[in-house]
């Protein structure tokens, strides 16, 4: 039987917005185009953590082994610095890397900021979790999320049966 409601996996990863130095706009601007792009009905968790790699992997476990979140995704720790480990713990705990996703994220992007090449977002999955890492800034989040979304329903159905409905005209317009 289809799964119509999913659940999805925030995860803000940023020193400055969790010991609160910093407001968290990344994770909001995550929510809120998950909840213009998704028609079903789903349930969320979100959290923000620091760039610890070992942190990083135990959360994304926690999120896809013990909350079953069908869709994880992150914002922040992507960029060139040396705190910014977000991939390298993602790599650490998927078991299969979909390049796809990255590739598309950054074509998208190079098309309206240059330094985009430096970002290095990746997806995968762990069981039956898709795992996507996005920029930190909102403006990028939205185009990269428009960039890839059209092929999460599909990734989802193969991963756990779930038939979930996505706003087309949203994510269309949001992708131009």
């Amino acid at each position: 039987m289809n799964k119509t409601k999913i659940r999805v996996g925030f995860i803000t990863i940023s020193d400055r917005a969790a010991c609160g130095k910093y407001e968290d706009i990344s994770g909001p601007a995550m929510q809120k185009w998950i909840k213009n792009a998704l028609l079903s009905p789903y349930e969320f968790d979100s959290i923000i953590i620091e760039d610890e790699q070992s942190l990083i992997e135990q959360t994304i476990i926690d999120f896809a082994d013990n909350r079953s979140c069908d869709l994880i995704l992150t914002t922040g720790g992507t960029g060139p610095t040396t705190r910014d480990l977000t991939p390298e713990a993602t790599h650490a705990v998927c078991e299969r890397i979909f390049d796809g996703f990255a590739e598309q994220m950054r074509n998208v992007s190079l098309k309206t900021v240059p330094t985009a090449i430096l970002s290095r977002q990746t997806a995968g999955t762990r069981g039956k979790s898709l795992i996507i890492n996005l920029p930190g800034k909102p403006d990028a989040i939205e185009v990269c999320l428009g960039a890839v979304f059209l092929a999460v329903p599909k990734c989802l159905e193969l991963l756990s049966d779930s038939n979930i409905q996505i706003d087309l005209d949203f994510i269309e317009q949001d992708f131009q």
